[in-house]
């Protein structure tokens, strides 16, 4: 008990230095000019003295950068697509008894915000910037060429781990890193966006807005490694990986703080998780997403998460009354829903694991965790009645049929699916709030439950309801380890910083709220939080209704108005009444807007949009890959989608039995390979991986052993995810030819890539012709007609 008075006492102090630091550079409640010592620091003049040789010398080495006495370890963790209304210790139906086992030891924040997206929500979590003002307005995928949008995240907002290693720390992070830029996620980089080049010195995750549990692309540093094998699931690796490196950490250098970010893939799409887990929910959802959100609201009121007697929204248009469906379509939809329960549960297990190695090893009560359950509101993004391949769906006109859900349901949550569940589980995984994921207007896509414990060091527990954002957490972890924000960071002056500490709520619960003003903005839904009132706009386009054109006017947008501390949930709408009122908040909002970024808005989410975003990039109409072993991202690969296009091989065949992949593109849920097999040489188009959407046109004749000069011509029929013929060529001459019936447009998983000699991760075709090829792969080139381009 002493020793946790006397670091207590030393925390407060390093605290009160740090806020003084900050008062002396700006006000405490607004934005922070940096104003601690550059980093790194200069060089240490030599202090010894240098005779003519050793005997009448004195060595001195310099004095070695370390962290601040007392400075805590620090455990981030952050979820992935996770409403307020799902985990238990909010209130949701699904147990996540260890996340409660934390709160019980801490602080639950009830009012805690992000930015409805991923990218933007981790921009500003690492470098305590607004997403905007940090280039990262939106995720990855969809850049724009605006200094709020092209998701080059500035040298002038250094991470908070970037500070923390040159304050002596170790670092390492663990999980999904979706902030570099899709053509730098390559073997070739640039690296300085890549968490190695961010501050952390030990990486193994993934570099995508999303990943396959049970074969994940991933990364140790910035070296590709193989995928897991033997029904092994990322959830389990990442706690495998973040338990080992603190192990190591520990042995080499004990008494030297850690900072570790764990970023789980959980529970973004593709939804998965082992069989054991998804079956411990069975039947748990048959009562439907209405009464599953009354219930959790009723829950929220009872934990004081919400005020009692909180006014909610009604079911929105166009979302189905659960009542209103067909038995099979309950079916399918309760099913869904077991696997995001059984995902998010299971997450929760592994988070246990660290747990319960940090209590074994005496660490838990010096190490400060915070825990933020969601990167944004829960994701309405599988259709009506979810999907097993939602991607598919939007990108390359798979159409799945009622049928087909219900012959497939056996494989949901596995490895031959990679689906999302329904929208009006989302809507209920939301509660209490309206909207979803990307509705910055509305506390639905934008408010996240977030729990923080540092036992020896904070003495308060229970519920905080100041309102607080992701951009608080950075100075928040600083001033926890009594680090001032530095001016400078490897020559680049700093940027102001936007985030509010919150270790003011550490031990005051009633303490008045210091991040008072807070715009939103996510694809031209925009939001503005300013002493307790909130301002957003009445979104276009919402998920359950039909797709809105493009083409509109982004600025031209009803708002709305709500009193949050009379109306939480948002269900009264004032803008009519208080025009005023609605008048200064939409003043605050163009004014932070203006200050970050914000402009010029852009509310499309179609193809036009991601062809601005692609528009980047200098695509070529002819690529050479020098044998094999080579893997990239698709989108650096050559662009076979969509056009005609020759792929010519040499390869010298071992023997006339030989099988394995030549070139891959994509996966089983949508790719192509060219591979032989048997000797035959085989293209083949997987469309989706519902049964029969798949293509394949085979040589009459084995190839004979040795050199060959093998070739592929497909002539497109020109369209959107069209058909076309194949023809098989061997040293010139004609040995098949077929229709392939359709293909894609994209490949439905993030992190696909295109493969010379063997088929990465999630392979297009199972079995032996997935192997590596066994023979030399001595040259591949591909020439690709215009896109769109037929015979």
């Amino acid at each position: 008990m002493k020793q946790a008075t006397a670091a207590g006492m030393h925390w407060k102090l390093a605290i009160s230095a740090a806020v003084a630091a900050m008062v002396a550079s700006g006000s405490a409640g607004a934005q922070q000019v940096p104003a601690g010592p550059a980093l790194p620091p200069a060089e240490q003049p030599f202090t010894g003295k240098i005779g003519k040789s050793y005997r009448d010398s004195t060595p001195a080495f310099p004095a070695r950068q370390t962290a601040p006495a007392g400075a805590p370890n620090i455990l981030l963790v952050m979820t992935d697509d996770v409403g307020l209304g799902a985990a238990s210790t909010f209130g949701g139906p699904i147990p996540t008894p260890n996340l409660d086992r934390l709160a019980a030891r801490g602080l639950v924040y009830n009012r805690f915000h992000t930015t409805a997206m991923c990218s933007p929500t981790r921009a500003a979590l690492l470098t305590g910037r607004n997403h905007h003002a940090v280039a990262n307005g939106v995720v990855a995928n969809l850049a724009t060429g605006f200094p709020g949008y092209d998701n080059l995240l500035p040298k002038s907002a250094a991470t908070v781990a970037e500070i923390l290693r040159q304050n002596g720390y170790n670092t390492a992070m663990f999980g999904k890193h979706h902030n570099a830029p899709e053509d730098q996620v390559s073997p070739q980089g640039p690296f300085d966006l890549w968490p190695t080049g961010l501050g952390f010195e030990y990486f193994y995750g993934f570099m995508a807005a999303e990943t396959n549990q049970f074969h994940p692309a991933l990364y140790r540093g910035i070296t590709p490694i193989p995928t897991l094998k033997d029904g092994e699931v990322l959830d389990h690796a990442l706690a495998d990986e973040t338990i080992a490196w603190i192990h190591n950490q520990r042995a080499v250098d004990p008494d030297k703080p850690f900072f570790a970010y764990l970023a789980t893939g959980s529970a973004h799409a593709p939804l998965q998780a082992p069989a054991e887990w998804i079956a411990r929910f069975k039947g748990k959802f048959d009562q439907g997403w209405d009464k599953v959100r009354a219930d959790t609201i009723a829950r929220q009121e009872r934990m004081g998460i919400i005020p009692r007697h909180t006014d909610v929204t009604p079911r929105p248009g166009g979302l189905p009354a659960w009542k209103d469906l067909t038995p099979e379509q309950k079916r399918i939809t309760a099913r869904m829903m077991e696997v995001y329960a059984g995902m998010l549960a299971y997450q929760d297990n592994q988070f246990g694991r660290i747990l319960d190695e940090l209590d074994r090893m005496g660490e838990s009560g010096d190490t400060l965790i915070v825990f933020i359950e969601g990167d944004n509101g829960a994701a309405a993004e599988g259709g009506p009645m979810g999907s097993m391949n939602p991607m598919s769906n939007f990108a390359n006109g798979t159409n799945e049929t009622e049928a087909q859900l219900l012959a497939g349901i056996g494989k949901f949550g596995g490895p031959d699916a990679v689906g999302n569940y329904a929208d009006g589980w989302a809507w209920a995984m939301s509660a209490p709030n309206p909207f979803v994921k990307q509705y910055a207007s509305h506390l639905g896509g934008v408010r996240n439950g977030m729990v923080i414990a540092w036992p020896d060091h904070i003495q308060g527990r229970g519920l905080r309801s100041q309102f607080g954002h992701v951009t608080d957490i950075m100075p928040t972890l600083l001033e926890a380890a009594g680090i001032a924000a530095p001016s400078s960071v490897n020559g680049v002056a700093q940027q102001p910083i936007d985030g509010v500490s919150l270790t003011y709520t550490f031990d005051n619960a009633k303490a008045p709220e210091r991040h008072t003003t807070q715009y939103f903005e996510m694809m031209g839904n925009r939001g503005i939080y300013h002493d307790g009132w909130w301002a957003g706009t009445t979104p276009k386009r919402v998920p359950w209704a039909p797709m809105v054109p493009a083409g509109g006017d982004p600025m031209d947008y009803k708002w709305e108005l709500y009193d949050l501390k009379t109306d939480p949930a948002q269900a009264h709408d004032l803008a009519a009444s208080r025009p005023a009122k609605l008048a200064e908040m939409q003043e605050v909002f163009d004014r932070e807007a203006q200050r970050n970024h914000v402009y010029p808005l852009d509310d499309r989410l179609d193809f036009s949009r991601f062809g601005a975003s692609v528009a980047q990039y200098r695509m070529r109409d002819h690529y050479t890959y020098w044998g094999a072993g080579i893997s990239i991202p698709y989108l650096r690969g050559a662009p076979i989608l969509g056009r005609s296009f020759t792929i010519a091989a040499d390869i010298d065949v071992p023997s006339a039995d030989t099988s394995g992949t030549l070139l891959a593109l994509g996966g089983k849920f949508g790719g192509w390979s060219f591979h032989l097999s048997h000797g035959k040489p085989v293209a083949y188009v997987a469309a989706s991986q519902l049964p029969g959407d798949q293509s394949a046109v085979a040589a009459a004749e084995a190839l004979a052993p040795g050199k060959v000069h093998l070739e592929y011509e497909f002539r497109y029929d020109g369209g959107r995810n069209a058909g076309g013929e194949m023809i098989i060529r061997a040293d010139g001459k004609e040995i098949g030819r077929g229709r392939i019936a359709r293909t894609i447009s994209k490949p439905p998983e993030m992190t696909d890539t295109l493969d010379i000699g063997f088929d990465a991760d999630t392979p297009v075709v199972e079995g032996a012709v997935s192997q590596p090829f066994a023979g030399r792969i001595d040259k591949v080139d591909v020439t690709l007609a215009k896109p769109g381009q037929g015979k």
